[in-house]
């Protein structure tokens, strides 16, 4: 028996087929526009759709379209479930205002850390978004920080101005730059190490506790080094976390 879970990003899907023990067998991204293409969502299904795939597949998704038109078109062989349709208090204890507001791949990520490293987590997502969320024992999530996303931010100001320019964000870099490119660059690393470090700060000196912080998303690696906490990269933490809600409420 094999098992499927996934999420859908508002920026990538990724999509991991599973073996018996639940262990990752192979991982899929795609970038989530995509999937929007019946014909693509078909083909990129059928990767992962064998004989002995188990009926039940469990997503998170923070885009809610993809996700009932993936739902709709292989329902006649599989049954899509999301992450907020299970009873997902018996994985881990929600403590905020409304479990709607909450992004179910920032459920993930708080599932997904603390059953895998059993301590008092802060998980750093460097997504479409970059998001900053608290996990505290004896498995309390607990809330979070949701600021702009690099890649985002990047674009969006090359597209509301007639002359600064897209450009790759790298390390290499001074406290200040010589020309355009240079300017943004520093401009951006050094504001998002700021932003980055100031956040854990605040979050660990309010709630007075001492946080594992685990990096994942798209430029996970590169801040990691600029972070003045120790940090681990786990690039899977979301899929960790799906994959221990799946074993928890789904499987029988």
């Amino acid at each position: 028996m094999k098992y499927l879970v996934g999420d859908i990003g508002n920026t990538l899907t990724k999509v991991s087929l599973l073996n018996k023990d639940f262990i990752i067998i192979k991982s899929l991204s795609v970038q989530t526009e995509k999937l929007y293409k019946k014909k693509f969502q078909y083909y990129f299904f059928k990767k992962f759709l064998a004989k002995d795939l188990n009926k039940k597949i469990l997503f998170s998704s923070v885009v809610p379209k993809i996700f009932k038109d993936i739902k709709k078109n292989l329902k006649k062989k599989y049954t899509f479930i999301e992450i907020k349709e299970t009873n997902i208090n018996k994985v881990i204890n929600l403590k905020v205002d409304n479990i709607k507001q909450v992004g179910s791949d920032r459920i993930a990520n708080a599932i997904g850390s603390f059953l895998t490293y059993k301590k008092n987590c802060l998980v750093i997502d460097f997504g479409t978004a970059t998001t900053f969320d608290v996990i505290r024992k004896p498995g309390i999530y607990d809330g979070g920080v949701i600021a702009p996303g690099l890649k985002l931010s990047i674009s969006n100001l090359n597209k509301h101005t007639a002359l600064l320019p897209l450009f790759k964000l790298n390390t290499r870099t001074k406290s200040y730059g010589k020309n355009t490119k240079d300017a943004l660059n520093a401009g951006f690393f050094w504001g998002y190490q700021g932003l980055i470090n100031n956040i854990i700060k605040k979050i660990s000196l309010t709630s007075k506790t001492n946080y594992k912080v685990i990096l994942t998303g798209g430029y996970a690696k590169l801040f990691k080094k600029y972070i003045y906490k120790k940090t681990i990269v786990d690039e899977n933490i979301t899929i960790k976390g799906i994959i221990h809600t799946y074993k928890k409420l789904i499987k029988k």
